[in-house]
């Protein structure tokens, strides 16, 4: 029977994580397919209209629309656009937005650097190795997702970050984003990653849900929604901590866990900034139907097949899904790329962003 189980459960989770993977492990993972949504428009009936001398009556067409090509990484970054993203493809849009939902970051990567990308939803801190990549190419808009990570046990052990002292914790994400966020958290709470605990890191989410599965007291670090899969599957397993909160019970400067953002290529908004603006109301107006309507998001979310819908009825209130601007995302933001940059260079593009990463 537990045979049975462990089976179902890595079932359950194989689909959901292979998005969520790419945003808080590592990018080089193998791609899904991409899909794009398109606006579905008919030409204005004003701009045909012709005046009695049968030239076009200027005054009567509308302002004229701009083309944006917008990508997202499939994943929790994703999934504050999705009723944006149901409105371009009805045309009822202020500008014309071509979305692209892409299965690893190299691909949003590569269209931002080459210019064949607008505006982008992608990891935190991709968005400064970017920055640095580019030389300022790209500027930071706003924070979309904050943390995802919650520890999980089937047991009853763990009421506080101290608990986890002496334990066994099984996770995914060796060397990357989730790796530094635990061993922040760790570290600030007087704990070493290193020697006061063991941290089994797995190649496969779906190795860390066996483990959850096999054992009465297991503990381990996954992100949503995959968190929310794997309790669907095992009703022992069940949260015990959140790490975005448990970063800002001991962050000093304002900053927290920051997942995803959206940025905009430099040249672009130097280019369209009104219109840019235009996108960020209506990318704003998203994210709160997707917190307020969860039903309703999360059959958009299947709809642009980023994850299934029956998860995610659960999931997207543990997601954070948000939309951060101006100087609380500087904040924010400086705070966790510092923290970052403080265990690995390298992991936020060898230094930190000048003031002009920033749009303010």
């Amino acid at each position: 029977m537990r045979k049975i189980s462990t089976l179902l459960i890595m079932l359950l989770c194989m689909a959901a994580f292979t998005a969520c993977s790419k945003e808080t492990g590592d990018p080089s993972n193998t791609a899904e397919a991409t899909v794009t949504v398109a606006p579905t428009t008919a030409p204005s009936e004003a701009a045909t209209i012709e005046d009695a001398s049968g030239a076009s009556d200027e005054s009567e067409k509308p302002a004229e629309k701009i083309g944006m090509k917008v990508a997202a990484l499939k994943g929790p970054t994703a999934i504050g656009m999705v009723k944006l993203m149901d409105d371009a493809a009805a045309g009822v849009t202020e500008n014309n937005y071509q979305f692209t939902i892409a299965g690893t970051a190299d691909e949003i990567s590569t269209g931002l650097v080459k210019g064949d990308v607008d505006i982008a939803a992608i990891p935190c801190n991709l968005a400064s190795v970017l920055y640095n990549k580019t030389q300022g190419g790209i500027k930071l808009a706003g924070i979309n997702t904050l943390g995802v990570l919650y520890i999980v046990e089937t047991g009853n052990s763990i009421k506080s970050v101290q608990d986890l002292k002496g334990k066994t914790i099984y996770a995914t994400g060796l060397g990357t984003v989730p790796q530094y966020t635990l061993n922040y958290i760790l570290q600030a709470n007087g704990i070493d990653p290193e020697k006061d605990l063991t941290i089994e890191y797995k190649t496969e989410p779906t190795e860390v849900a066996a483990m959850l599965s096999k054992s009465e007291d297991a503990i381990a670090m996954l992100p949503q929604p995959y968190v929310t899969t794997v309790m669907l599957g095992n009703d022992k397993v069940h949260i015990v901590l959140d790490m975005a909160e448990e970063w800002n019970r001991v962050a000093t400067d304002g900053s927290t866990v920051v997942t995803g953002v959206v940025v905009v290529r430099s040249e672009f908004l130097e280019d369209n900034r009104e219109a840019f603006d235009a996108f960020m109301k209506e990318y704003a107006a998203s994210t709160e139907f997707v917190n307020e309507k969860v039903d309703a998001a999360a059959t958009l979310v299947e709809k642009f097949d980023i994850f299934k819908a029956a998860p995610m009825k659960k999931a997207i209130p543990y997601c954070n899904i948000t939309l951060i601007q101006g100087s609380e995302m500087k904040d924010k933001v400086n705070g966790y790329l510092s923290a970052l940059f403080g265990q690995k260079p390298d992991s936020v593009g060898g230094a930190l962003p000048a003031e002009d990463f920033y749009i303010q």
